[in-house]
């Protein structure tokens, strides 16, 4: 995020008073104890294990004075034969279910009203009596329509806190849109509301908005449509899956400009919208588009969405990695609302919110996490995205500059991973450790070429899928030919960071690793008084090793670790 927070975590109320403060998704890994209701937001249960999603159409309109908005979806789904008799349906107080209709085979089909619906908090159950879903090698579509309404949860400080934005530009307009990673999209319409779920053939939405103002939405403009009330609806097409808390409305005074990107899978459109006082600008500094797209289809491979092109949208809050539509709030400056959040001068040269959330196109929204527990594999590698923009139009030390530049940021709080099951995120470490670590691994392949290569396999093996930590670990011990599984337990699942203790006795240097995960066996490249040049080393947890230096040089001899190794050095 910046998302997300889309993106940041750290004492929001802070944030925009700390440069060096952190993006983060909407907080909710300061949470201890778990309820019946973090379980069921959590956990893919039988209430919902029996039904897959493959499309949301969803319609809304807002009232802005009254701040409530209304609408339907339908929910299109393959069932398992026979296992359907309750559905689990989230939709978070105080939103309410009007109505639901269930129809077989097409959306025309005649329905059968749903009576029996009851409440639990944030979770609306269903039940579908005798019904038999048919048991076909081709499982029969299903589609459930939900009418719904309410005053849903306002974000008082988004995007770090979820919900409906009400807000006005500064020319008085009012100025609309929705911030719900982490608190979950059921925030504001029906859904089944758990990220390995995604709707396997997109989404529409059709957002009904005054005349006077324009809606802008993922994918691609289907139609616009005058409604002779006053309103406009606006339908948006998204056809790749899609996460639900991506699916994003945005009202506002719009204007739009758009370019054409030469990208590696052939011409992909760039949109923009923008507060109409904001065209000017917006015309300058989206010129960063483009050399985002140019470093990122270099590293991770093609933009994952061609077939609905890419979007910047002005947003009433920082920014947020919503799929094809990204949200932008960085009031137009370089860096991080003007400021570097590695304190090295290199983070001024782009603006982070264009960086930041498009990176996530590839790493949260092309692959996606099954669990929010696993949400590092989103942030630690967009983290590093940032990195890798900054290492191909500035050079590699410009890179490493940055990325050890934000090593103050890290909080070593928490573990980075989360509690499974429960809706749970883990550290806000995930930004900066999580891009840390990533580099240092990049230095234990040593051949840029490889690590390239494993970030494009990623999006290629998995593209457009849910995954798991396990299936990103894997993978990369597998590519890159290097068993990195004590390095993932050291850094995402302790917060320790793992201390070389040394001695240099005379002209033999003894070390072994400390403060780390049994096991840990982590090489390390460092440098000694004696050369000139830096050597590998290959220390173990718990076994002094030692080795000789050069002979005949005067003076102390002394270590340093090479400042790419996220490691703590200690001398005994």
């Amino acid at each position: 995020m910046a998302r997300k927070l889309p993106l940041f975590k750290i004492f929001a109320g802070l944030v925009l008073l700390l440069p060096g403060a952190q993006m983060i998704a909407q907080p909710l890994n300061d949470k201890e104890e778990f309820t019946r209701a973090d379980t069921l937001r959590g956990t893919i249960n039988r209430e919902r294990a029996w039904w897959d999603v493959q499309h949301y159409d969803i319609t809304v309109a807002p009232d802005f004075t009254a701040k409530t908005i209304q609408g339907e979806v339908t929910i299109r789904f393959i069932a398992q034969p026979g296992k359907g008799r309750r559905m689990q349906i989230d939709l978070q107080q105080p939103m309410e279910i009007d109505q639901v209709l269930f129809k077989a085979g097409t959306p025309e089909a005649s329905g059968t009203a749903i009576t029996d619906i009851s409440h639990e908090g944030n979770v609306w159950w269903l039940g579908f009596g005798n019904h038999i879903f048919p048991a076909t090698n081709n499982p029969v579509p299903q589609f459930l329509t939900i009418s719904f309404h309410g005053k849903p949860r306002e974000a008082i400080r988004p995007p770090w806190d979820g919900g409906w934005i009400w807000r006005k530009d500064a020319n008085g307009n009012p100025w609309m849109s929705v911030a719900c990673q982490g608190l979950g999209a059921s925030v504001w319409y029906p859904c089944k509301d758990h990220q390995s779920d995604e709707p396997d053939r997109g989404a529409t939405l059709s957002i009904i908005a005054p005349d006077s103002l324009v809606a802008v939405g993922n994918g691609r403009l289907q139609q616009k449509k005058p409604l002779g009330n006053g309103t406009t609806r606006y339908t948006w097409v998204v056809t790749s899956p899609i996460n639900n808390y991506c699916i994003i409305p945005y009202i506002g005074k719009y204007v739009n400009f758009s370019e054409t990107y030469a990208g590696e899978k052939g011409p992909l459109s760039l949109n923009y919208w923008v507060l109409d006082y904001n065209l000017n600008k917006a015309k300058q500094q989206f010129a960063d588009v483009p050399r985002m797209m140019k470093a990122f289809e270099y590293w991770f491979g093609p933009y994952p969405f061609y077939e609905d092109g890419y979007q910047l949208v002005d947003a009433p809050h920082l920014g947020m990695e919503h799929q094809s539509a990204t949200a932008y709030g960085n009031a137009y400056k370089m860096g991080y609302l003007g400021n570097d959040l590695s304190g090295t001068g290199w983070g001024l040269k782009w603006d982070f919110i264009i960086v930041h959330e498009s990176g996530h196109e590839w790493f949260a929204n092309n692959i996606t996490t099954s669990d929010i527990a696993d949400m590092w594999v989103h942030e630690g590698f967009t983290n590093y995205s940032e990195t890798l923009f900054t290492d191909f139009f500035y050079g590699k030390e410009a890179g490493n500059d940055y990325v050890t530049g934000t090593r103050s940021n890290i909080q070593n709080d928490i573990p980075i991973i989360g509690r499974y099951g429960v809706n749970k995120e883990g550290s806000g470490d995930m930004y900066y450790k999580g891009g840390n670590m990533l580099h240092t691994i990049r230095q234990l392949i040593n051949d840029d070429e490889k690590f390239r290569g494993i970030l494009r396999g990623l999006n290629q093996v998995f593209y457009h899928q849910v995954v798991t930590t396990n299936q990103v670990e894997t993978y990369m011990s597998r590519q890159s030919g290097i068993n990195l599984s004590k390095i993932f337990d050291q850094y995402l699942r302790t917060t320790r960071v793992p201390r070389l203790l040394y001695r240099i006795t005379g002209n033999t240097l003894s070390y072994q690793w400390a403060n780390c995960v049994k096991g840990f066996n982590m090489p390390l490249k460092i440098w000694t008084g004696d050369s000139t040049t830096a050597r590998m080393i290959y220390p173990v947890e718990g076994k002094i090793k030692t080795e000789k230096l050069l002979p005949g040089k005067t003076g102390k001899y002394d270590c340093r670790a090479d400042r790419n190794f996220f490691v703590e050095m200690r001398r005994l």
